[in-house]
Parts: structure tokens; sequence; C-alpha cells
């Protein structure tokens, strides 16, 4: 088809270790100029934000979208609760899972694709203290392991 160019904006850390995601979407966001703009700058933070569903049309909440110093009287809330477009189809799946107990609507990043602002969104359930316990294990084993094949190479 056509090549896509994929530029990442912002990406939610905390969300890989407080979740195990199952399933991925992707979501247009709706959006207004000076919040564009100020995306274009950088000056994003998904840290606490989170998803959820209101009458059959999702919304993404906490996205601090910090104001664009050059809208004057026009700017926008940074922290307003923003529509994310998603077919019909997709939302049903989703209010279908979240019905399920412990599962919940994490944004996991925000991107350009082809000159538009999409968001990751992801299917999650929460992990437990142990379950990020060993996350950090496995994460040190591993990089145990590349630090002595690294010194066994030289």
């Amino acid at each position: 088809m056509g090549s896509e160019s994929v530029k990442l904006i912002a990406r939610n850390k905390k969300a890989g270790f407080s979740y195990t995601i199952s399933t991925e979407y992707e979501a247009g966001v709706v959006l207004v100029g000076s919040e564009v703009k100020s995306i274009r700058s950088g000056n994003v933070n998904l840290k606490d934000s989170y998803a959820q569903i209101k009458n059959g049309e999702v919304f993404v909440y906490q996205m601090h979208i910090g104001p664009y110093p050059y809208a004057y009287y026009d700017n926008h809330d940074p922290l307003r609760p923003r529509k994310l477009l998603l077919h019909q189809y997709e939302i049903r799946k989703i209010i279908g899972k979240l019905n399920e107990k412990g599962f919940a609507l994490i944004p996991l990043s925000l991107y350009f694709k082809n000159g538009r602002i999409k968001m990751k969104i992801g299917l999650g359930k929460g992990k437990k203290m142990f379950d990020k316990r060993q996350d950090i294990k496995d994460r040190e084993a591993k990089r145990d392991l590349n630090r002595a094949n690294k010194q066994k190479d030289y």
C-alpha cells in the first residue's frame, strides 16, 4: 500500500509496570487547534491518564496537554476530557471486557501517524505486587546476562 510514518510523542511508562496489557487498540483523538500545536511542541503527559466509556463513546481523562503559549484568547483547558474515535464494534468488544472483573482501559502512547494524532489504548489487568517484583527480577537478570555477554566479547 503506502509507507506509514509514525512518530512517537509520549508514552505511558507506568502502564506497562502496573498493568498486564492483553489487547491494544488504535484510536483517533478529538482535539482543538491549540492542543495540536502544544502536542507538536511535545507538551503532553500521559502519566496519570485513564480512559472510560460514557454513553457508548470512549473518553480519555487526566491527559495533560499544556497550554499553547502563543494562543492568547482561545487557549484550551489542560486536563479536559478528550473523545477517542473508535469503531462501534471495537467499543462493544471493550465494553464486554470491561464488565469482567479487574480490567481497565489505559492510554499507552500518543503518536503521529501520517500527520494525524493517534492514541494507543490497551485493555489491561492490574498487576499484584508480587508480579511487579517478578518483572523487576526478570529485567535485572536480563541486564546481568547482557553485561556478561559484553564482557565476554572483549
